[in-house]
């Protein structure tokens, strides 16, 4: 039986679970579908292509947020970061996995509807696409940091040591948000920061 593309996908991301992405090798990759490495090759060049393929995998499970069910693009933006971020982080390094990827022609018309939903809510087309890449390079970024956290057993609830008081006053003021080690809310604290100050982006009022 020919081994299908969909096949070798579905393998590589249940062994990315498993082994995360260093261990996400061709070689094993080939050994957990039974097959010798060469048959690879006929549907991924390299392991950036596999790659590649796994990142759009991951962003089909990616649910786009209707704009009409937002109470406006602010809100839209918050809420299509919050689902990225939950897609990268449905699998073991999907941050890395999702570094360095770029749109295709596929995503073009989904990024079209996008743009126009911006456009009409006043922004103009070159800043719409910065404020986008701005929100994903942020999302990504963030996962990176959390999930290297993780791996590294420097999870969420790990108090970091207590700084004398004397000498650093204003960390030690500052120390109940380095020991609750809130991701969901440290990462909500930038994401409103950020659109807020897209704000200023806006050159007319949306009618």
């Amino acid at each position: 039986m020919k081994l299908q593309r969909e096949t070798v996908i579905a393998a590589a991301l249940k062994l990315l679970n498993e082994v995360g992405m260093d261990g996400l090798t061709t070689r094993r990759l080939a050994d957990a579908l039974g097959v010798q490495q060469p048959t690879l090759y006929w549907h991924f060049k390299s392991k950036r292509d596999l790659l590649d393929a796994l990142a759009k995998a991951m962003r089909a499970e990616h649910a786009p947020v209707d704009p009409a069910h937002c109470a406006d693009w602010r809100d839209w933006m918050a809420r299509e970061s919050r689902e990225f971020r939950r897609t990268l982080l449905a699998y073991r390094d999907g941050a890395r996995v999702h570094v360095g990827t770029r749109p295709e022609p596929g995503d073009y018309a989904e990024s079209e509807a996008e743009l126009d939903y911006l456009v009409a809510a006043g922004f103009e087309p070159p800043d719409a696409v910065r404020a986008l890449i701005s929100l994903s390079y942020y999302t990504v970024g963030w996962v990176l940091e959390e999930q290297a956290a993780t791996e590294a057993g420097r999870g969420p609830g790990q108090a970091l040591a207590a700084p004398d008081p004397q000498r650093y006053p204003l960390l030690t003021r500052a120390q109940s948000v380095l020991n609750q080690n809130d991701t969901d809310a440290d990462y909500e604290f930038g994401l409103r920061a950020l659109i807020a100050g897209f704000e200023t982006l806006l050159t007319r009022v949306p009618g």
